[in-house]
């Protein structure tokens, strides 16, 4: 008996979403430039830029 393959899985962002997280994720990350956090929205930042 053949079983149906599923359905298959269609991408939750797409790339003009990354570019609009990217452009907020730059916006707070000069806003919170000075706190120890700023780092880990940088590197989240250049993640979102390899994706999109």
């Amino acid at each position: 008996m053949n079983t149906p393959e599923p359905a298959r899985a269609r991408p939750i962002f797409s790339t003009a979403d990354f570019a609009l997280l990217k452009e907020a994720v730059a916006d707070y990350t000069r806003k919170i430039a000075d706190e120890p956090r700023s780092v880990q929205f940088a590197n989240l930042y250049h993640r979102l830029g390899r994706l999109g």
